[in-house]
Protein backbone atom coordinates (compact mmCIF):
# COMPACT_ATOMS: atom_id res chain seq x y z
CA UNK A 1 0.00 0.00 0.00
CA UNK A 2 2.89 2.43 0.87
CA UNK A 3 4.70 1.30 -2.25
CA UNK A 4 1.31 2.56 -4.36
CA UNK A 5 1.65 5.37 -2.68
CA UNK A 6 4.79 7.07 -3.63
CA UNK A 7 4.53 5.34 -6.79
CA UNK A 8 2.12 7.85 -7.68
CA UNK A 9 3.14 11.01 -6.09
CA UNK A 10 4.97 13.59 -9.07
CA UNK A 11 8.78 11.94 -7.43
CA UNK A 12 11.76 12.21 -9.60
CA UNK A 13 14.50 10.46 -9.79
CA UNK A 14 17.42 10.50 -11.47
CA UNK A 15 19.94 7.10 -12.59
CA UNK A 16 22.60 8.34 -10.69
CA UNK A 17 23.42 10.40 -6.99
CA UNK A 18 22.36 14.54 -6.87
CA UNK A 19 24.80 16.01 -5.38
CA UNK A 20 23.37 19.52 -5.50
CA UNK A 21 20.66 21.70 -3.68
CA UNK A 22 17.32 21.02 -5.13
CA UNK A 23 15.51 23.42 -2.41
CA UNK A 24 13.85 26.30 -5.05
CA UNK A 25 15.62 29.26 -5.06
CA UNK A 26 15.01 32.47 -3.26
CA UNK A 27 14.82 35.94 -4.18
CA UNK A 28 13.91 39.36 -1.83
CA UNK A 29 13.07 42.55 -3.35
CA UNK A 30 14.96 45.76 -1.96
CA UNK A 31 13.99 49.15 -2.51
CA UNK A 32 15.90 50.54 -5.76
CA UNK A 33 14.53 47.55 -7.99
CA UNK A 34 17.68 45.46 -6.20
CA UNK A 35 16.55 42.06 -5.90
CA UNK A 36 18.72 39.30 -3.30
CA UNK A 37 19.20 36.11 -4.16
CA UNK A 38 20.39 34.38 -0.70
CA UNK A 39 22.48 31.54 0.47
CA UNK A 40 23.49 30.61 -3.32
CA UNK A 41 26.71 27.65 -2.83
CA UNK A 42 29.78 29.07 -4.67
CA UNK A 43 32.19 26.28 -3.41
CA UNK A 44 31.42 22.39 -1.83
CA UNK A 45 35.10 21.09 -0.44
CA UNK A 46 35.66 17.03 0.17
CA UNK A 47 34.76 17.34 4.30
CA UNK A 48 33.37 20.87 4.69
CA UNK A 49 30.33 22.12 4.87
CA UNK A 50 28.92 24.11 1.59
CA UNK A 51 30.23 27.80 1.29
CA UNK A 52 27.39 30.40 0.43
CA UNK A 53 27.24 34.08 -0.41
CA UNK A 54 24.02 36.44 -0.64
CA UNK A 55 24.32 38.07 -4.01
CA UNK A 56 22.65 41.91 -4.71
CA UNK A 57 21.42 42.29 -8.31
CA UNK A 58 20.43 45.63 -9.75
CA UNK A 59 17.22 46.52 -11.75
CA UNK A 60 17.16 45.42 -15.20
CA UNK A 61 16.98 48.04 -17.67
CA UNK A 62 12.94 47.73 -18.35
CA UNK A 63 11.18 48.06 -21.63
CA UNK A 64 10.38 44.61 -21.87
CA UNK A 65 13.56 43.46 -23.23
CA UNK A 66 16.18 42.01 -21.00
CA UNK A 67 19.10 43.75 -19.98
CA UNK A 68 21.88 43.27 -21.75
CA UNK A 69 23.92 45.49 -19.17
CA UNK A 70 27.37 44.16 -17.70
CA UNK A 71 27.44 45.53 -14.30
CA UNK A 72 31.00 45.60 -12.56
CA UNK A 73 30.89 43.62 -9.40
CA UNK A 74 32.22 44.03 -5.59
CA UNK A 75 32.75 41.37 -3.16
CA UNK A 76 32.42 42.22 0.42
CA UNK A 77 33.95 39.81 3.60
CA UNK A 78 32.88 40.01 6.68
CA UNK A 79 34.98 40.81 10.22
CA UNK A 80 34.85 38.00 12.99
CA UNK A 81 38.38 37.36 14.25
CA UNK A 82 38.14 34.68 11.43
CA UNK A 83 36.31 32.77 14.09
CA UNK A 84 32.56 34.38 14.06
CA UNK A 85 30.82 36.79 12.16
CA UNK A 86 28.45 36.08 9.04
CA UNK A 87 27.35 37.60 5.69
CA UNK A 88 24.51 40.01 7.01
CA UNK A 89 26.23 42.11 9.66
CA UNK A 90 29.07 44.83 9.47
CA UNK A 91 29.58 47.40 12.71
CA UNK A 92 27.07 49.25 13.74
CA UNK A 93 24.91 48.88 10.57
CA UNK A 94 21.37 48.05 12.02
CA UNK A 95 20.46 46.21 8.41
CA UNK A 96 23.88 45.58 6.47
CA UNK A 97 21.55 44.05 3.47
CA UNK A 98 19.73 47.03 3.01
CA UNK A 99 23.80 48.86 2.87
CA UNK A 100 24.70 46.01 0.05
CA UNK A 101 21.63 46.49 -1.65
CA UNK A 102 21.97 50.20 -2.10
CA UNK A 103 25.48 50.04 -4.08
CA UNK A 104 23.73 47.75 -5.82
CA UNK A 105 21.01 50.12 -6.91
CA UNK A 106 24.01 52.19 -7.88
CA UNK A 107 24.93 49.68 -10.43
CA UNK A 108 26.64 47.13 -9.35
CA UNK A 109 26.56 43.05 -8.54
CA UNK A 110 27.47 42.86 -4.64
CA UNK A 111 28.16 39.48 -3.23
CA UNK A 112 28.36 39.06 1.29
CA UNK A 113 30.56 36.16 0.84
CA UNK A 114 31.05 33.42 3.82
CA UNK A 115 34.26 31.17 3.86
CA UNK A 116 35.57 28.91 6.15
CA UNK A 117 36.19 30.15 10.21
CA UNK A 118 39.25 29.18 11.90
CA UNK A 119 38.19 26.40 14.26
CA UNK A 120 37.53 24.78 10.89
CA UNK A 121 40.04 25.58 8.44
CA UNK A 122 43.47 27.32 9.20
CA UNK A 123 44.81 30.03 7.21
CA UNK A 124 45.34 30.26 4.23
CA UNK A 125 41.84 28.48 4.01
CA UNK A 126 39.57 31.44 4.31
CA UNK A 127 41.85 33.34 1.76
CA UNK A 128 41.61 30.56 -0.89
CA UNK A 129 37.76 30.66 -0.51
CA UNK A 130 37.56 34.37 -0.76
CA UNK A 131 39.56 33.72 -3.98
CA UNK A 132 37.27 30.78 -4.95
CA UNK A 133 33.99 33.21 -4.65
CA UNK A 134 35.55 35.74 -7.01
CA UNK A 135 36.23 32.97 -9.50
CA UNK A 136 32.94 31.59 -9.42
CA UNK A 137 31.41 35.19 -9.84
CA UNK A 138 33.24 35.36 -12.94
CA UNK A 139 32.20 31.98 -14.06
CA UNK A 140 28.76 32.50 -13.60
CA UNK A 141 29.18 36.28 -15.53
CA UNK A 142 26.10 35.60 -18.11
CA UNK A 143 23.87 34.34 -15.58
CA UNK A 144 23.86 37.82 -13.33
CA UNK A 145 25.47 40.24 -16.21
CA UNK A 146 28.59 40.76 -15.16
CA UNK A 147 31.44 42.84 -16.39
CA UNK A 148 34.63 40.25 -15.59
CA UNK A 149 37.32 43.17 -16.02
CA UNK A 150 35.89 45.26 -13.08
CA UNK A 151 35.93 44.03 -9.36
CA UNK A 152 36.38 45.01 -6.38
CA UNK A 153 36.88 43.75 -2.80
CA UNK A 154 35.92 45.36 0.48
CA UNK A 155 36.57 44.14 4.06
CA UNK A 156 36.23 44.73 7.23
CA UNK A 157 38.56 43.66 9.91
CA UNK A 158 39.59 40.05 9.76
CA UNK A 159 37.61 40.72 6.38
CA UNK A 160 40.06 43.77 5.78
CA UNK A 161 42.49 41.44 6.42
CA UNK A 162 41.63 39.20 3.71
CA UNK A 163 40.31 41.64 1.20
CA UNK A 164 43.83 43.37 1.33
CA UNK A 165 45.58 39.48 1.02
CA UNK A 166 43.07 39.01 -2.04
CA UNK A 167 44.21 42.75 -3.41
CA UNK A 168 47.99 41.92 -2.96
CA UNK A 169 48.54 38.40 -3.60
CA UNK A 170 47.28 37.95 -7.59
CA UNK A 171 49.19 35.01 -8.79
CA UNK A 172 50.30 33.93 -5.56
CA UNK A 173 50.19 29.89 -6.16
CA UNK A 174 50.50 29.19 -2.59
CA UNK A 175 47.23 30.73 -2.00
CA UNK A 176 44.96 30.03 -4.88
CA UNK A 177 42.26 27.58 -4.43
CA UNK A 178 41.72 24.11 -5.15
CA UNK A 179 38.86 23.10 -7.28
CA UNK A 180 37.49 26.76 -8.23
CA UNK A 181 36.19 27.85 -11.86
CA UNK A 182 39.35 28.20 -14.13
CA UNK A 183 38.55 32.33 -13.71
CA UNK A 184 40.66 34.86 -12.07
CA UNK A 185 40.77 36.11 -8.77
CA UNK A 186 42.58 39.17 -9.05
CA UNK A 187 40.59 42.46 -8.37
CA UNK A 188 41.03 45.97 -9.47
CA UNK A 189 40.27 47.67 -6.26
CA UNK A 190 39.65 47.32 -2.79
CA UNK A 191 38.52 48.82 0.48
CA UNK A 192 39.47 48.07 3.69
CA UNK A 193 37.74 48.51 7.41
CA UNK A 194 40.20 48.93 10.44
CA UNK A 195 41.94 45.49 8.61
CA UNK A 196 45.16 43.20 10.04
CA UNK A 197 48.17 43.94 7.04
CA UNK A 198 51.64 42.87 9.23
CA UNK A 199 51.05 40.01 11.86
CA UNK A 200 54.74 40.79 12.73
CA UNK A 201 53.93 44.11 14.07
CA UNK A 202 50.36 43.47 16.26
CA UNK A 203 52.84 43.73 19.19
CA UNK A 204 50.36 43.49 22.25
CA UNK A 205 47.90 41.33 20.51
CA UNK A 206 49.72 38.48 19.95
CA UNK A 207 49.06 35.73 23.04
CA UNK A 208 48.17 32.19 22.35
CA UNK A 209 44.92 32.20 22.27
CA UNK A 210 44.36 35.30 20.44
CA UNK A 211 42.18 35.51 17.13
CA UNK A 212 45.38 35.47 15.25
CA UNK A 213 46.82 32.63 16.84
CA UNK A 214 43.92 30.51 16.14
CA UNK A 215 43.38 31.75 12.28
CA UNK A 216 47.10 31.03 11.75
CA UNK A 217 47.75 27.94 13.98
CA UNK A 218 50.21 29.08 16.18
CA UNK A 219 51.03 32.24 18.66
CA UNK A 220 52.35 34.73 16.49
CA UNK A 221 55.39 35.52 17.94
CA UNK A 222 56.31 31.80 17.35
CA UNK A 223 54.90 31.29 14.45
CA UNK A 224 57.34 30.24 11.47
CA UNK A 225 58.34 33.53 9.99
CA UNK A 226 57.17 32.14 6.73
CA UNK A 227 53.10 31.95 8.09
CA UNK A 228 53.34 34.96 9.11
CA UNK A 229 54.80 36.47 6.12
CA UNK A 230 52.31 34.56 3.77
CA UNK A 231 49.35 35.74 5.80
CA UNK A 232 50.03 39.44 5.77
CA UNK A 233 49.08 41.67 2.77
CA UNK A 234 52.46 44.11 2.91
CA UNK A 235 54.26 41.13 1.62
CA UNK A 236 52.71 40.93 -1.89
CA UNK A 237 52.70 44.80 -2.35
CA UNK A 238 54.08 45.30 -6.12
CA UNK A 239 53.68 48.44 -8.49
CA UNK A 240 50.51 46.78 -9.88
CA UNK A 241 48.42 46.15 -6.77
CA UNK A 242 45.34 47.90 -7.51
CA UNK A 243 44.02 51.16 -6.19
CA UNK A 244 43.40 50.55 -2.18
CA UNK A 245 41.30 52.65 -0.02
CA UNK A 246 42.10 51.96 3.94
CA UNK A 247 40.16 53.57 6.63
CA UNK A 248 40.65 52.80 10.47
CA UNK A 249 39.85 54.84 13.28
CA UNK A 250 42.01 56.54 15.35
CA UNK A 251 41.06 55.18 18.57
CA UNK A 252 41.04 51.38 17.57
CA UNK A 253 41.72 49.39 20.48
CA UNK A 254 40.94 45.98 18.58
CA UNK A 255 43.43 46.59 15.55
CA UNK A 256 45.93 49.14 16.13
CA UNK A 257 45.50 52.38 13.82
CA UNK A 258 49.05 52.14 12.95
CA UNK A 259 48.31 48.82 10.75
CA UNK A 260 46.69 50.82 8.22
CA UNK A 261 49.34 53.90 8.67
CA UNK A 262 51.69 51.62 7.69
CA UNK A 263 50.27 49.52 4.63
CA UNK A 264 48.98 52.82 2.90
CA UNK A 265 52.95 54.30 3.57
CA UNK A 266 53.67 50.32 1.80
CA UNK A 267 51.45 51.22 -1.00
CA UNK A 268 52.47 54.58 -1.24
CA UNK A 269 56.32 54.17 -1.34
CA UNK A 270 56.00 51.39 -4.17
CA UNK A 271 53.81 54.15 -6.37
CA UNK A 272 50.41 52.28 -5.62
CA UNK A 273 47.38 54.72 -6.43
CA UNK A 274 46.08 54.31 -2.16
CA UNK A 275 43.77 56.63 0.00
CA UNK A 276 43.52 56.98 3.56
CA UNK A 277 41.33 58.25 5.68
CA UNK A 278 41.77 58.25 9.71
CA UNK A 279 38.67 58.83 11.77
CA UNK A 280 39.04 60.74 15.05
CA UNK A 281 38.21 59.35 18.79
CA UNK A 282 36.66 55.89 17.32
CA UNK A 283 37.19 52.50 18.37
CA UNK A 284 36.77 48.92 16.20
CA UNK A 285 33.62 48.65 14.07
CA UNK A 286 33.84 52.98 14.08
CA UNK A 287 32.47 52.97 17.22
CA UNK A 288 32.40 56.61 19.09
CA UNK A 289 31.93 57.96 22.77
CA UNK A 290 28.09 58.77 22.03
CA UNK A 291 25.49 56.87 19.79
CA UNK A 292 25.49 60.46 17.28
CA UNK A 293 29.25 59.88 16.77
CA UNK A 294 29.24 56.42 16.44
CA UNK A 295 26.40 57.08 13.25
CA UNK A 296 28.49 60.12 11.85
CA UNK A 297 31.57 57.81 11.41
CA UNK A 298 29.72 55.18 9.88
CA UNK A 299 28.20 57.18 7.21
CA UNK A 300 31.20 59.10 6.85
CA UNK A 301 32.85 55.83 5.94
CA UNK A 302 30.34 54.07 3.83
CA UNK A 303 30.15 57.76 1.99
CA UNK A 304 33.78 57.11 1.01
CA UNK A 305 33.69 53.69 0.25
CA UNK A 306 30.71 54.22 -2.61
CA UNK A 307 32.46 57.30 -4.04
CA UNK A 308 35.85 55.36 -4.41
CA UNK A 309 34.21 51.97 -6.10
CA UNK A 310 31.93 54.81 -8.42
CA UNK A 311 35.52 56.18 -9.17
CA UNK A 312 37.60 52.66 -9.23
CA UNK A 313 35.57 50.84 -10.76
CA UNK A 314 32.90 52.90 -12.02
CA UNK A 315 29.01 51.98 -13.43
CA UNK A 316 29.31 53.18 -16.91
CA UNK A 317 27.47 49.95 -17.70
CA UNK A 318 28.68 48.07 -21.25
CA UNK A 319 26.30 46.35 -23.89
Amino acid sequence: MVWGVIAAMAVAVSAQVVPGDSYPPRHIEFAGGVTGYPDLVYQTLPGFRPLHLDLYRPADGGGGEPDKTLHPFVVYVHGGGWLSGHTRQSGAFTSWPDVLATLAARGYVVASVEYRLSSEARFPAAEQDVKAAIRWLRSQASTWHIDKTRGLIWGASAGGQLAGLTATSCGIAALEPTGAPAESDCVQGAVTWYGIFDFSTLGAQDSPESAGAKYLGCQVSKCDPGVVSAASPVTYIKRDTPPMLLIHGRADKTVPMQQSQEMYDRLHAAGVSAQLLLIPDVDHSFIGKTPADTEKASRAALERVFDFIDTTIGARGKK
